[in-house]
């Protein structure tokens, strides 16, 4: 299959009939979202540029503002018409990628990148980036923005796609979350609907949350191998090895890292169901 032609700033804009500041505009208000390179560039396919010629003819024609044009495109395109919240991990919505999830969400409430990424203080590429390819956050930014649209990262990753009860996972056969930060492995060890999140955690050297975030709940962990740093309330510091267990209260600041030169292996549970 041929690869699919890009367009820069300019060339889209001038395809589309408008400035390019006019583009950056209309991406932050959430009307159009173009691809974004590693080093930040957006670049524009055949398919946003038939977009960008719909909101100028929606703005210019029909002289609709930012928000009846964002109603009008999304009734024209089935496919951001999302499920709601509560229905994110079950069914279809099980296998797709988180980053799209979040990218329903956000559009189904209405906010743009440059919204969302303010509040979360990040930049707006980095969010971006993550919504097409479900790579590049770390744990506590993940947290942060499930936190912000009403749902928890578990319910984001799939593992709220069965009913409670009864579970059993051999030995080795266990799913697996989404991968979305750089070296972090999280293996479902107890499926469904439960009051408890009961995880596996494999942490390659360096892995961590990359700041501090807290929640409702409790947590509890044990090391099987390697090590773990714990930091609570941001001044408390707690070293972990193997066989070490550990509990605390969710809503206190909490960061973590694998201080280990090797990986760290260990059993993670959350009660309830709030991470």
């Amino acid at each position: 299959m041929p690869e699919q032609v890009r367009y820069k700033i300019a060339e889209a804009a001038r395809m589309a009939g408008v400035s390019p500041s006019t583009l950056r505009l209309w991406e932050s208000q959430g009307l159009i979202e173009p691809v974004r390179t590693e080093s930040g560039q957006r670049l524009y396919e055949a398919e946003h540029v038939e977009r960008l010629k719909k909101i100028s003819w929606l703005r210019t024609d029909k002289g609709l503002n930012p928000a009846a044009i964002r109603e009008s495109l999304q009734q024209e395109e089935p496919d951001m018409q999302e499920a709601p919240v509560a229905s994110y991990g079950r069914g279809a919505d099980a296998d797709a990628p988180i980053g799209q999830k979040l990218r329903r969400l956000r559009r189904e409430a209405g906010k743009t990148l440059d919204h969302v990424a303010s509040v979360i203080g990040i930049s707006v590429s980095l969010l971006s980036t993550f919504e097409r390819t479900s790579q590049g956050l770390s744990f506590k930014t993940l947290h942060e923005l499930a936190a912000f649209f009403g749902t928890t990262v578990a319910v984001l990753s799939g593992q709220d796609n069965r009913d409670g009860g009864e579970s059993l996972i051999r030995s080795g056969q266990w799913p697996i979350w989404p991968p979305s930060s750089s070296g972090v492995t999280v293996q479902i060890l107890s499926a469904g609907r439960n009051q408890m999140e009961c995880n596996r955690f494999v942490l390659a050297p360096g892995a961590s949350s990359e700041g501090a975030y807290q929640h409702d709940g409790e947590e509890f962990m044990h090391v099987l191998t390697g090590c773990i740093e714990i930091v609570l309330d941001g001044d408390q510091f707690f070293e972990l090895g193997v066989g070490d267990s550990f509990y605390f209260e969710s809503r206190r600041p909490h960061s973590w890292r694998n201080g280990f030169a090797g990986e760290t292996v260990l059993i993670w549970i959350n009660t309830p169901p709030t991470f």
